[in-house]
């Protein structure tokens, strides 16, 4: 059984780019309106031109609370519902942490971390006025198995799964669901993987996933009937030895 995403109003963070992008096109397809946000004034406006009138572009950092309050505001303002939350945003910082910058890794963790936190806050006033919702939370494969050679990133996603797994339960009585989104390896920006050519060789020998692989699951998680949760959904790519 497959609910419609016809009209569900979707808020998109981290939408410039990547998975934010790539699901944002993808329900758009789907007939959603979209709230697409992201710190990158320039690609939010183009995508959301190609998009049309039902896509929204709300300049948007996640680390601030003014940014997410008037996210949410021009949202309910516009469509006069929050559906779902794609909470996407984030940033990857991999190598020795002993040769890393803590600046860096700080920043990692508020983006990663209390950019999740921020977005999710934000919009559970209004999802629990309407009994319904979907918080989905881009996690990462390093958030369920320990990844020795990403230890900030792993730590911020095994930080986001444990804040899915409580909310979840805090809310489900008021309608809500939360889970969480899986992927290993992308071939997109995030990885450096900006040529397209690069993007089809990683995918062709199976060491990749591509930025839509993943859209679609979040799609299938949003369009599961009103009582099933997908609360984790982990997916990788068939070569990926982990």
């Amino acid at each position: 059984m497959i609910d419609t995403l016809q009209n569900r109003v979707v808020i998109v963070t981290g939408a410039s780019s990547g998975i934010g992008a790539a699901t944002a096109r993808l329900l758009s397809s789907l007939g959603c309106r979209l709230t697409l946000a992201a710190r990158s004034t320039d690609r939010i406006e183009k995508l959301a031109q190609e998009l049309g009138p039902d896509a929204l572009a709300v300049p948007t950092d996640v680390t601030s609370g003014p940014d997410v309050a008037n996210m949410v505001e021009l949202t309910l303002s516009r469509f006069g519902r929050i559906d779902a939350l794609l909470a996407n945003a984030g940033i990857y910082i991999p190598g020795d942490f002993a040769a890393g910058d803590p600046d860096d890794f700080v920043n990692l963790i508020d983006v990663n971390v209390n950019g999740v936190l921020r977005c999710a806050h934000a919009v559970l006033p209004a999802m629990k006025r309407q009994g319904f919702g979907d918080i989905i939370v881009t996690s990462s494969i390093s958030g369920v198995i320990d990844i020795h050679w990403e230890p900030v990133y792993s730590a911020s996603k095994h930080a986001v799964q444990t804040f899915v797994h409580t909310l979840r339960r805090q809310v489900a009585a008021d309608g809500i669901r939360v889970g969480s989104i899986g992927p290993g390896m992308v071939a997109n920006e995030l990885w450096g993987l900006t040529d397209e050519r690069d993007v089809d060789r990683k995918v062709s020998e199976r060491a990749s996933l591509r930025s839509e692989d993943v859209a679609e699951a979040i799609a299938f998680m949003l369009s599961r009937p009103a009582h099933v949760t997908i609360r984790d959904l982990v997916i990788l790519p068939q070569n990926q030895d982990l």
